[in-house]
């Protein structure tokens, strides 16, 4: 048994190294055993050196080269001195200079890193990355030498090959200072991790950067990486350095939406299980602590989506156990009612109740039953105040407000948890809900959701439209009293009026009694007439103090048309048809509300008003191909005319009544607009003619929608653009377009860059793009007409136009893969010509209209690149053309690799180089000759020979040689260098010699020394 008192040779100790099982720590200490007892050190250095060599000159990492990495590092990083108290530090700091061994160790390494072997600078970055990482954590080294190090590992990490400049990024780990806002190393980092192509350094950098504010806009940035093994990283690493605390609101809301829909299901599991999980430790498990951290009023959604992953890896009793505070009825205080606990509270509802019966029990402890919840729910919107515009400019009490209608809105999302099964509790929430959409002060941001969740507790469509529309009636129509309640101003004048006459009643009886006992008849005749008067008088009175104190009797309806009642109205007319069947026909009552209803509200001065109006329009018309006919044109106009908002609505109607009906119901439209009220016999002979006269009024019409649509497409407001883009889009994928044209704006539309902001716009039409051309052969065949068009364009495009900064072969190359025959889901089982050789035939035509224009070499490249039929005649066709073509040098290789692939033999090969590759008399008369015919039809593929290849290649040289004073088109076409590449064989015998056991080698170089 070897003990640390043994000496060891160096080569000894290398080749036990290589040995996995040996134990490195036995070895380093035998090792350094010797080396202490040596007085001159040179030789040592000099033959430790020399072994290492061996190592450092195998780039693949085989288990014996990395075996001896490790033992290299940790016998130099022995001499280290151990740590030192701080006391000793100070005693002792000049004697604090590194051992002479790892200094020499070091500078051997910083020498090596220059090397023109990428696989010595490799072990080089490697060995360095192992000695820093294998010091002690308060381990020093001499300034110069940190120098050096960081200089050079600067140089590395920016190393052609990968390999290398990863274990450059991990060297410099220990050489950051995150305190300095220009620290190289940290700049470096953020380089590498902004533009480094290869996926493992960005990794590596993110494995070991240091987090500060300068670093951590780069990792957040990683977490959208095109890679998911560095999403996944970014995530751990945000989970493990970075606190909740430190991300602003917009960027914890934005690492949940990104990481929870990521289409990775391993960087989703990372986020459930690493950022989450970490983010509560960090916040002692409080969930409603994190919900606060999140604002869940402004994304309620992404709130919801974490408290369901969250929920997702816990277990049932876990659930129960973090419940919100609830009291014994199991509901929330009214007082203790917020944001974050309501939203809480609804989360954990769905979630048990998407558990079906195995969450029914559950569900019981943490929701009461239905009629106790309705009039909870009732108390707490009657409370919601309603805000004068005076108050609303008062932000503390709009917020409190808007605050108040979250909650509100988020308990009546609980209505769908409820168990609405016993006839007692549902109508008793149904009461509730058409009790608070009819009350004034109930707010028109909860109308919508109301009315939703009361048609889900009504299943009969014709129930709903009349319950909507009695609702519609009493909000619409409120029954009034006929008087109103007396001013007391008013009846305290009246009283007075009524004193007032009675005095005087009193005083003309007096008067009268004294002029009857005066006998003056006259007189008494005049006072008579007066006190009747005044007597008719008082009872006028004395009624009108008698009709303003009694309740009226009567009643009276008056319609209200100010834009909020419209406003609310609509909204629940809109809800009601979105709710409703497509198959339940329009009966009087919709009619009734379309007429007095939908249609006047969309001459409405108030846009929002006019917004809505024209969503009830749109989806009523969905319900009635009468309806669609009638007002389609209306559509038309809103869409060219109105706001944008209105416009977009409008535009959505129109696509879903195309995707509904198709194109046909524009002739239709025109048949019932020009067809004359009746026909007479003898005008039935003009019946050809008007069925005529319609068909083209309606292709007019199509044509102007795609007209219009396409100008759409163009305009400067984004949100319309990327409606039409998405319309149009959904009518070509369900064939109710097949417009090559079209397609070519899309594809335009996509690489445009004034649309690299729109993200919802560039994902549906990416989604659009794949699944459109996997669909059908038919659809291939669009794609591939709007191959030119769309070429052409970005060809002619002026130089202010954006279209001009696209890179054209970028998509030249979409265009093609979206034609390829293998990415179609259902293959046609016809044995029809494939797609690509259509395209090919294209380009053929398009090169050979002027073999001088730039895009021929794109137009070279894309055939070298097409996947080619069996089809006989089509390769005929193809060599037919490619012989005229071979006569431009320029692509003289893209045309070569297109031959081959329609070259099977050797002999065939002899017939091209005699015949294709010849320059060509286009003056002479006749058919070319030698038209090269493929066989061999059982073959699945069809491969050019080595042989042929050679052929090829040879006679395309000296075809250059003999023409290099020939006239070329203005670009200069580098030649290319004959390189003596080494065989299969000895490719094969070098990967052998790298498995092979290092001992042999350091054996035959002692010998030979």
């Amino acid at each position: 048994i070897m003990t640390a008192d043994n000496e060891m040779d160096i080569k000894e100790a290398f080749q036990r190294a290589q040995k996995g099982h040996n134990n490195k720590a036995k070895l380093v200490a035998s090792l350094k055993s010797r080396y202490n007892k040596l007085e001159d050190k040179t030789l040592f250095h000099e033959e430790f050196v020399h072994c290492l060599k061996y190592a450092m000159i195998v780039y693949k990492r085989e288990p014996a080269v990395e075996n001896v990495i490790e033992f290299v590092a940790r016998f130099a990083t022995s001499f280290q001195s151990p740590p030192k108290a701080e006391e000793e530090d100070q005693e002792e700091e000049e004697d604090e200079d590194d051992h002479p061994f790892l200094s020499f160790i070091f500078n051997f390494l910083l020498e090596s890193h220059k090397a023109n072997s990428h696989a010595v600078r490799f072990r080089a970055c490697q060995l360095i990355n192992k000695l820093l990482g294998s010091m002690a954590e308060n381990a020093q080294i001499d300034d110069d030498l940190f120098d050096h190090i960081h200089q050079a590992m600067l140089v590395r990490v920016t190393d052609k090959f990968p390999n290398v400049r990863i274990q450059a990024a991990l060297a410099m780990t220990r050489l950051q200072q995150p305190k300095d806002p220009d620290c190289p190393t940290i700049n470096a980092y953020m380089l590498i991790l902004d533009n480094d192509s290869n996926a493992e350094v960005r990794r590596a950098v993110l494995s070991c950067i240091a987090m500060s504010p300068q670093t951590l806009p780069k990792v957040l940035k990683r977490t959208r990486d095109i890679k998911e093994n560095v999403r996944k990283l970014a995530y751990q690493v945000l989970a493990d350095k970075v606190h909740i605390r430190a991300l602003t609101i917009a960027q914890r809301v934005s690492l949940l939406q990104q990481g929870l829909h990521d289409i990775s299901e391993s960087v989703r599991e990372v986020v459930c299980t690493c950022l989450l999980p970490a983010w509560l430790g960090r916040l002692d498990g409080n969930i409603i602590e994190m919900l606060h951290r999140l604002d869940v009023e402004n994304c309620a959604q992404t709130a919801l989506e974490t408290l369901r992953a969250i929920f997702k890896y816990k277990t049932n009793e876990e659930i129960l156990q973090d419940r919100v505070q609830l009291d014994s009825r199991k509901l929330i205080p009214v007082d203790s009612l917020t944001c974050e606990n309501v939203l809480y509270w609804r989360a954990l509802c769905e979630f048990i109740k998407a558990k079906g019966d195995e969450g029914d029990e559950m569900l019981e402890q943490v929701l009461p039953d239905a009629a106790t919840y309705a009039d909870y729910l009732y108390g707490y919107l009657r409370a919601v105040p309603v805000l004068s515009e005076e108050q609303r400019a008062d932000f503390s009490q709009l917020e409190l407000v808007m605050t108040r209608e979250f909650i509100s809105q988020q308990l009546i999302y609980l209505i769908r948890c409820l168990d609405t099964n016993e006839e007692g509790g549902r109508k008793r929430v149904l009461a509730v809900l058409q009790e608070m959409l009819a009350l004034p002060q109930t707010t028109s941001s909860l109308v919508s959701l109301l009315t939703e969740k009361m048609l889900t507790l009504i299943p009969d469509d014709h129930r709903r439209i009349q319950i909507v529309a009695e609702i519609i009636s009493d909000v619409r129509e409120p029954i009034m009293e006929a008087s109103m309640p007396v001013d007391e101003n008013e009846s305290r004048r009246q009283q007075i009026q009524l004193a007032e006459v009675k005095v005087r009643i009193m005083e003309a009886k007096q008067t009268l009694e004294d002029c009857i006992t005066a006998q003056e008849f006259s007189r008494a005749a005049e006072l008579k007439d007066s006190i009747t008067e005044l007597e008719n008088r008082r009872n006028q009175i004395v009624q009108e103090i008698a009709q303003s104190s009694q309740p009226a009797d009567k009643e009276s309806c008056t319609e209200k048309n100010d834009p909020d009642t419209l406003l609310r109205c609509l909204t629940m007319c809109a809800e009601l048809l979105k709710q409703i069947s497509l198959k339940t026909r329009i009966g009087p009552t919709i009619s009734a509300l379309m007429s007095s209803l939908v249609l006047p509200s969309i001459a409405n001065s108030h846009p929002a008003v006019r917004n809505m109006a024209v969503v009830c329009l749109g989806t009523c018309t969905l319900h009635s191909k009468d309806l669609a006919k009638t007002h389609m044109v209306l559509l038309l106009q809103i869409a060219q005319l109105d706001e944008v908002k209105i416009r977009i609505s409008a535009l959505r109607a129109i696509i879903d009544l195309l995707l509904t009906f198709g194109f046909q119901l524009l002739s239709e439209t025109a048949a019932s607009q020009t067809a004359p009220p009746t026909q007479s016999p003898d005008r039935q002979e003009d019946a050809p003619a008007v069925a005529n006269e319609n068909q083209e009024l309606s292709e007019d019409t199509a044509q102007s929608i795609l007209v219009m649509l396409s100008e759409f497409l163009d305009s400067e407001v984004s949100d319309l653009r990327t409606e039409t883009a998405e319309g149009l889009a959904k009518l070509m994928y369900t064939g109710r377009i097949s417009s090559a044209k079209m397609l070519s704006r899309l594809v335009l539309l996509w690489y445009n860059p004034v649309t690299e902001d729109d993200t919802h716009l560039r994902h549906c039409l990416g989604v659009f793009f794949q699944l459109y051309a996997r669909e059908s052969r038919a659809h291939q065949e669009v794609v591939e007409e709007s191959f030119l068009l769309t070429v052409r364009t970005l060809m002619n495009a002026p130089a202010t136009s954006p279209l001009a900064e696209v890179d054209v072969s970028n998509v030249v190359e979409l265009l093609v893969e979206l034609t390829r025959p293998s990415v179609l889901i259902k293959p046609s089982a016809k044995t029809e010509v494939c797609v690509h050789d259509y395209l090919a035939v294209r380009i053929c035509g398009e090169m050979l209209k002027d073999p001088t224009a730039p895009e021929v070499r794109l137009y070279a490249k894309t055939l070298s690149n097409l996947e080619l039929s069996r089809e006989e005649t089509v390769r005929k066709d193809l060599q037919t053309l490619l012989q005229e073509l071979v006569q431009d040098r320029v692509c003289l290789r893209a045309l070569e690799k297109m031959l081959c692939q329609l070259v099977n033999s050797r002999e065939q090969a002899k017939l091209l180089s005699s015949s294709a590759l010849q320059p060509l008399d286009v003056n002479a008369d006749g058919t070319y000759a030698n038209v090269l015919i493929i066989g061999i039809k059982h073959h699945r593929r069809y491969i050019c020979d080595n042989s042929c290849l050679k052929n090829y290649v040879s006679l395309s040289e000296a075809l250059r040689r003999s023409t290099s004073t020939a006239h070329f088109d203005g670009e200069n076409v580098p030649e290319s260098v004959h390189m003596v590449r080494p065989s299969r064989r000895a490719k094969t015998a070098a990967l052998e010699k790298t498995k092979m056991d290092l001992s042999k080698l350091i054996n035959q170089e002692a010998n030979v020394s």
